[in-house]
């Protein structure tokens, strides 16, 4: 955490230096911000003298079209400079042309000194509010990118963390088993060399479905964090979902229960089914119970919600918001290599893709773990 945190710390420091700097000195940039102010100012004084030529109006209602303008440059251009020099031009452009005498620079008209004196006032304040609200709009936009990037760094260090702990022991029994099998194979029974390859053939299949979590995970792009969907019949994912947990599980028992209608929702079908089968194999696994696993799907106008339910020992609560996130370390005991942290933690980043959400709790019989996916593509 602390190497994230000086990340966020070089990343503040980088916006701060690039708020004080100004692109403006860019030649395209340049070039753009004098082109952008001479139009707007043709346009602005085009619109004035229309205005002004029909209606003889008052030279502070024409004031306001300019006011407009500057608005407008300040939003568009880099800097306070193009701003400032525009309202400098509008006040005494006003004066030159919309009071009388026309076409005469006389800052001696009664009244008018305080007049222009407060409107080119106004002009600079807008001009400069705008252009600060337009570099801290920037500065906003960074700073999310620059958080979001934590939270990409924060998940991948927790996922390391997870991987290194539920990998490690599995590794290490198939190599201690291997070698009693190579080293013993003479003086073993058939029974201990049944045994033997049993126990590598399990972690082998289980360090496998490691294997699958982590390739999911390359599915989502890194850059947005979601993931290409088209839409999909739910009863065909979850049926394929269970066929290939089956495969690895033959013991598993699973009901289903779903809405008569046909469920048609986007997602990556291959993804959603790497959820259905972690979050199925967690509740046979971890739950204890030799009562079937209940898969219930349900609807309402906006999502589709999924329910795996076991009825078991349940899971501890204050560890729930943990392994969703892929924080939690298991205590180290004989089936460590079967903790849920990892493939759950990769279901959570798998609903978050899809613009859905992830939960967990217990229930009277045992635990519940649901997660919802939006109707529409999000």
């Amino acid at each position: 955490m602390k190497r994230i945190s000086d990340r966020l710390s070089e990343k503040g420091a980088t916006l701060k230096k690039t708020a004080k700097t100004d692109n403006s000195s860019d030649p395209k940039t340049l070039c753009y911000n004098i082109l952008s102010t001479i139009c707007i100012l043709t346009l602005a004084t085009v619109l004035a003298f229309s205005f002004f030529h029909i209606t003889r109006s008052d030279p502070a209602n024409i004031a306001l079209i300019y006011i407009l303008a500057l608005i407008i440059i300040a939003r568009i251009t880099s800097g306070y400079v193009f701003g400032i020099i525009s309202a400098l031009f509008c006040v005494i452009f006003i004066n030159w042309c919309f009071t009388y005498p026309y076409f005469k620079v006389n800052f001696q008209i009664s009244g008018y000194p305080v007049t222009f004196v407060f409107l080119l006032s106004i002009s600079l304040i807008v001009s400069t509010l705008t252009t600060q609200l337009k570099k801290q709009d920037k500065m906003i936009l960074e700073r999310e990118r620059a958080i979001n990037e934590a939270d990409k760094e924060r998940i991948r260090a927790n996922l390391l963390r997870a991987i290194s702990h539920d990998l490690r022991t599995p590794l290490t029994s198939i190599i201690g088993s291997s070698d009693s099998f190579i080293e013993n194979y003479q003086n073993l029974t058939d029974p201990e060399k049944q045994s033997l390859v049993s126990s590598i053939n399990e972690d082998s299949h289980w360090l496998l479905n490691m294997v699958e979590n982590l390739l999911s995970v390359t599915r989502i792009q890194d850059d947005t964090g979601t993931v290409k969907k088209e839409d999909e019949v739910v009863e065909e994912v979850v049926s394929e979902a269970i066929i290939r947990l089956k495969r690895r599980l033959p013991d598993i028992e699973i009901h289903v229960s779903a809405p008569e209608d046909v469920l048609i929702i986007p997602m990556d079908p291959l993804l959603i089914e790497q959820v259905l089968m972690n979050l199925m194999e967690n509740a046979f696994v971890h739950s204890e119970s030799d009562r079937p696993i209940d898969l219930r799907i349900t609807e309402k106008p906006d999502t589709v919600t999924f329910h795996i339910i076991d009825y078991g020992k349940g899971i501890d609560e204050q560890t729930i918001p943990l392994i969703l996130k892929g924080e939690y370390t298991a205590p180290r005991t004989s089936d460590t290599h079967r903790g849920m942290g990892i493939g759950l933690s990769i279901c959570n980043t798998i609903v978050q893709a899809h613009g859905g959400k992830i939960a967990a709790h217990n229930h009277a019989d045992g635990a519940e773990f649901l997660f919802t996916l939006p109707k529409e593509d999000t």
